[in-house]
């Protein structure tokens, strides 16, 4: 009898393998909650995701790279270990859209590069072995008893061989932590105390504050996704103003985007981005302070 397998989880076993549609399909359906469409493709080594949506807020950097990055992990898809993940708002079915995004960045919201990570190496393979079993389970049925028993004598091997492993592993790692134990002794209490007794007593230094210098420095802030994340919520503020007082706010806020768009240094990658939304997020501020009565 054959086994009808799922498409969900055929369309799962296909982004695990590694298959640019499937891992659009599998990020479509999880993040359609949230109305946000998928595209990708390989370049360089890199899969280019680019994320659409009708909002600004449906495309939150704080939250979107993470979710994203989970949901990939979850399928684990072969070959794919750097993803940069482009958004924008929707538009027009387009098939060069990779190179419209790398000849003007400036129409994307935001760019951000994520590291999946690697899963373990006995967990992979002995999903492997499942997914071969589970994709023609009837297979071993059609041989002959004598074939059967070296098939599953073939398998048993293999999995023994790999708890062998980790037990190997496991037992390594226990007779290190040991030998170190060994070689640092735990240090005799008593021979502490008396040498403490025996130590001539020295004057206590007058203790002095700090100065300023020995403060750990502050973390500074990223300029660049600091403005991003202000001119989305200006945008938002944007849509709702109707008083005056309201617009006002808006203008303080584009003003304020647009001062840290200012302070992203020219060694940044997003050097360029920045200069021409510092413009943009004025006129945006002109415009606003327009509708202040």
């Amino acid at each position: 009898m054959s086994t009808v397998m799922n498409p969900a989880n055929d369309i799962r076993k296909q982004a695990h393998q590694g298959s640019v549609t499937a891992i659009i399909q599998v990020l479509n359906q999880d993040l359609s909650d949230v109305g946000v469409r998928t595209r990708a493709v390989f370049d360089g080594g890199v899969l280019q995701l680019l994320c659409e949506a009708d909002t600004p807020g449906q495309l939150s950097e704080a939250t979107l790279p993470d979710r994203v990055k989970t949901i990939l992990e979850s399928v684990a898809p072969r070959g794919v270990r750097r993803v940069n993940v482009n958004s924008r708002i929707v538009r027009e079915q387009q098939l060069l859209w990779l190179d419209e995004i790398n000849r003007d960045p400036a129409k994307l919201l935001w760019l951000r590069e994520i590291n999946l990570t690697r899963p373990n190496f006995f967990q992979t393979m002995l999903e492997d072995v499942q997914e071969s079993f589970a994709s023609n389970p009837d297979a071993i049925l059609g041989l002959s008893p004598r074939q059967q028993r070296e098939k599953r004598q073939f398998w048993r091997g293999i999995l023994g061989g790999v708890g062998a492993t980790i037990a190997l592993l496991g037992s390594g790692w226990v007779l290190y932590q040991l030998l170190q134990g060994q070689s640092n002794p735990a240090t005799n209490p008593n021979s502490l105390a008396s040498s403490t007794r025996s130590a001539p007593s020295q004057p206590t230094p007058p203790s002095t504050p700090p100065t300023p210098a020995q403060k750990p420095a502050e973390r500074s802030v990223d300029p660049f996704p600091a403005a991003v994340r202000l001119a989305e919520e200006t945008a938002t503020a944007g849509s709702k103003a109707q008083s005056s007082d309201d617009w006002k706010a808006v203008a303080e806020k584009w003003e304020k985007a647009s001062e840290l768009m200012a302070q992203v240094p020219p060694a940044d990658k997003n050097y360029t981005i920045a200069q021409d939304r510092t413009t943009r997020y004025k006129n945006n501020q002109a415009s606003a302070l327009t509708k202040v009565k």
